[in-house]
């Protein structure tokens, strides 16, 4: 009895004990899979539905944006699938505060554009050409590991601004789902009408690099 109230009392008194270490959508690694073999990719989150692809033994950055019991969502070339979470590894260098990811990427459509930080630099890439907005500012919400992030740069009337949020989110152009959605401002001459809203999804890793 006094063991049972001691494992009770440690598990309140340590949160991360008693509550999922990671929020979604999160980067993990592969791991506990043998050198010669590779981690299935399914259809649906069960052992005995169709393999729709694989990841490498030694694959890292694999972002995990949605979780069924033991199966994790990930993207696999143009769809998503589910794999094993007893294979992955939680990454804990990816939502630090005041930071983005290495490899965040948001994009959408009607028109087509893309933003991505490089360095100090807002990147926003357009059908018309690339536009750098400087003086890059992450804000967080003050969550631990959480991945809500407002971006701010620009100067002068030439200005953008972005709100990142956990949602699934649809590009509509293929079958792969995302793990967060993007609202996208833009001030000043490379904005429609002198300021357009955006809207589109957002990337923090791949399927998988090694």
């Amino acid at each position: 009895m006094k063991t049972l109230a001691f494992a009770l009392s440690l598990a309140l008194a340590s949160p991360a004990l008693a509550t999922q270490e990671y929020i979604l959508p999160t980067l993990f690694d592969v791991s506990g899979v043998a050198a010669d073999d590779v981690l299935n990719i399914r259809a649906e989150p069960n052992a005995s539905s169709e393999i729709i692809g694989t990841l490498a033994p030694d694959a890292t950055q694999i972002e995990v944006f949605e979780t069924r019991g033991n199966w994790g969502l990930v993207n696999s070339s143009e769809r998503s699938g589910w794999v094993s979470m007893r294979y992955l590894d939680y990454r804990t260098d990816v939502w630090e505060a005041g930071a983005l990811p290495e490899n965040l990427t948001c994009l959408g459509n009607e028109p087509f554009w893309s933003i991505a930080a490089e360095g100090s630099d807002l990147v926003f890439k357009h059908p018309e050409g690339e536009e750098r907005y400087p003086g890059l500012r992450v804000l967080d919400d003050g969550i631990p590991r959480s991945p809500r992030r407002a971006l701010v740069a620009g100067e002068g009337a030439n200005r953008m601004s972005a709100v990142i949020t956990p949602q699934i989110c649809s590009d509509t152009m293929s079958d792969m789902a995302y793990g967060l959605s993007a609202t996208l401002i833009v001030e000043g001459a490379h904005a429609r009408d002198g300021a357009q809203m955006l809207h589109g999804c957002c990337l923090a890793g791949g399927t998988g690099r090694n």
